[in-house]
This record gives C-alpha cells, sequence and structure tokens, in this order.
C-alpha cells in the first residue's frame, strides 16, 4: 500500500465551503490525484479537549458550529462515516506517545473537517476520523502529536492539519484589509517549510513577522506542526497557494509527500 501524504490546509471562514476561491479547486485536483485511502484523519482547532480525543462513532454528524452565516452554510452536509476500529488503534499510538489519549463515540466533525473534505474528498467515500487539539498543546507539543500520528500514513490513512495560516478574527470581524502583514507572514512560514526547518517553524512566535497579530492565539496555526511532525525529512513540500481573502486570511496551504502538478509549487 502507497504511503499516503499528510497535509495542512487553511479552511480560514466557514464561508469556505460556499465560496471556494482559490484553494478550493487545488484541493480537488489533490484529492483526485490521492492513492487509495483507508481513512483521513483530521486535527481541527475547534475541538479541544483535556488531553487527546478520537472519533469513535460509526456514524459522524456534520456540526455547524458557528453563527451568524447565510442559511445555506448550515444546509450543508458532509455524510462520512467514522472507523471503529481505527479510533481504538490511534488511541493505542497516542497513549504510546505519552499522551491521554481516549475515544469519544458521541463527537461529530465540526467545520475544522469537513468544509476542506468537502474539497478533498466531495464523495464522502473515505472514512473519517477527527483528533483534537489539547487546550494546553503548544508549537512543540503539536509536532509531537504529528509524530505520533506519522505511522498511520503506511497504512494509507491521510493526516490533515485543518487550520489557517493566518487568523486575526478581531480583524476579520472588523473588515480591516491588510494584506501585506498577512503576506509577509505566509512568506516567512512558506520559506521555513521549503528550508525544512522544525526549529525556525515551532519557534515562530519569536522569529516570524507579525506573529502576534497573525495568530492572537495559536490554536489555529499549530495544525501546521501536526502535519510538519507526520512528514519525513525527505518527502517533498508543496504549496498549495490559496491566495487571501477578506484582507487578512491566508489561504494557503503545504503537502507533505504529494507530487507537484500545475495547480501546486515546490513550497
Amino acid at each position: 500500500m502507497p504511503r499516503a501524504p499528510s497535509l495542512f490546509v487553511s479552511h480560514g471562514s466557514p464561508m469556505f465551503a460556499l465560496e471556494p476561491g482559490r484553494l478550493g479547486p487545488t484541493l480537488r485536483q489533490v484529492g483526485a490525484g490521492l492513492p487509495d485511502l483507508t481513512a483521513i484523519v483530521v486535527v481541527s482547532p475547534h475541538w479541544q479537549t483535556r488531553g487527546v480525543r478520537v472519533t469513535g462513532a460509526t456514524t459522524l454528524e456534520t456540526i455547524h458550529d458557528f453563527s451568524g452565516f447565510p442559511p445555506p452554510l448550515y444546509a450543508l452536509q458532509y455524510p462520512a462515516r467514522g472507523a471503529p476500529e481505527l479510533a481504538t488503534d490511534i488511541v493505542a499510538l497516542l497513549a504510546a506517545s505519552g499522551f491521554d489519549a481516549a475515544s469519544d463515540s458521541a463527537r461529530g466533525l465540526d467545520h475544522g473537517a469537513w468544509v476542506p473534505l468537502r474539497y478533498l474528498k466531495p464523495a464522502a467515500d473515505v472514512p473519517v476520523l477527527q483528533v483534537s487539539l489539547p487546550h494546553d498543546l503548544d508549537a512543540a507539543g503539536a509536532l509531537r502529536l504529528g509524530r505520533a500520528l506519522a505511522s498511520l500514513r503506511e497504512r494509507g490513512v491521510l493526516v490533515v492539519g485543518s487550520g489557517s495560516l493566518t487568523h486575526n478574527l478581531y480583524e476579520f470581524r472588523q473588515h480591516v484589509a491588510d494584506p501585506e502583514y498577512a503576506q509577509a507572514f505566509a512568506d516567512w512560514i512558506a520559506d521555513a517549510v521549503q528550508r525544512g526547518d522544525v526549529d525556525a517553524l515551532v519557534g515562530y512566535r519569536d522569529r516570524a513577522p507579525h506573529a502576534a497579530r497573525a495568530h492572537p492565539t495559536e490554536e489555529h496555526y499549530l495544525p501546521l506542526l501536526v502535519a510538519l511532525g507526520a512528514s519525513a525529512p525527505d518527502e517533498p513540500r508543496t504549496l498549495l497557494a490559496g491566495g487571501m481573502t477578506y484582507g487578512t486570511l491566508s489561504m494557503d496551504s503545504f503537502g507533505f509527500g504529494l507530487p507537484v502538478d500545475g495547480h501546486a509549487e515546490a513550497a
């Protein structure tokens, strides 16, 4: 079985589900070119828990965990099935890496999971599991979480860290349009990914330009480190250019172990 890639996907605003922009078609192409997958594991900032939890249900609810958006957004469903046996294996992998891990048979998929999956796998024909972010996780811990999940890729499991490359919600809600600082941060991250500079990406808070402004809180950045941790140093690193939405939200994303094609470029 070929090794599945790992991905960091920027899901930006929930409106990404209705407004594919530049990234949506790229994710469709990436999804169509993936090897046969046994499952998809998604880590999203919208499920934070004490310890790490893994969805263990056979049927997964599509959670509309947002308010104030147009009614068509709430009608969207992503009817993916779960994989309880794999959830048990993932809990064991996480526990072996020192995480307080358990299965959650009631949890469904939040929009950080199902929105990008609507582009990657629109038929919802691959089992999906979601892994939570511990509420006290830091950058080094996110990298360690990704490394704990890395062996799943050898079993044909796609590991997806779903966050946002920039995520200043105050500026988003105040309609601040200042793409220069957000682009400077995104460019710095892309360069560090290209160089494979893990230390820089973990220490971004002190080293990247405008880091605190791009991420007043860290939860939307940490999934990048999960995807990075699940990758291998010798794998190709691919920038999935997503452009800038709403003036400050970078939709740039990254693939690890993906072939370079006409809609993606080496990071």
